[in-house]
């Protein structure tokens, strides 16, 4: 299997507000950059939509190292959707989990590859989950633009 490691990030401005997303994955010495954005959403949908293109972009089940600064992400797919998926996407309070849309579609993102996520604290230094940052609000400039 391919190595990739992704960084992946989400911003918005409001919240909810316009939002945008970017990725930077690696394999190897090969660099790929992703971004996007939408008008009236909210930070969490964008977290979890960078990490959801960022996996419908590889083409084969890959082998990944996943960096999100967002401990909604890392904790929700890690520890969170079993529970959400036992009680027919519900919190243990019986509410709907908000943002299943996007719980849903990360969780068929991922299951073909073997992704180890890893949470990463966000605007430290780290190169990786910086440029990740830059990309987050080039989405958010691109949606503005139109």
């Amino acid at each position: 299997m391919d190595k990739v490691e992704i960084y992946t990030d989400g911003a918005c401005k409001g919240n909810p507000g316009t939002g945008g997303w970017g990725a930077l994955m690696i394999a190897g010495d090969a660099k790929k950059e992703l971004f996007g954005g939408e008008l009236n959403t909210t930070n969490n949908r964008m977290e979890l939509t960078a990490v959801i293109e960022s996996l419908k972009a590889l083409k084969r089940p890959c082998e990944v190292v996943l960096h999100t600064d967002s401990q909604y992400v890392q904790k929700g797919i890690s520890e969170w959707i079993h529970g959400w998926k036992a009680r027919g996407w519900k919190t243990s309070t019986k509410e709907p989990v908000k943002n299943a849309d996007l719980w849903q579609a990360l969780d068929a993102a991922q299951a073909v590859h073997t992704v180890d996520w890893r949470w990463v604290r966000g605007h430290n230094g780290h190169p990786g989950n910086e440029r990740a940052d830059q990309l987050a609000n080039l989405g958010v400039e691109s949606v503005r633009k139109k």
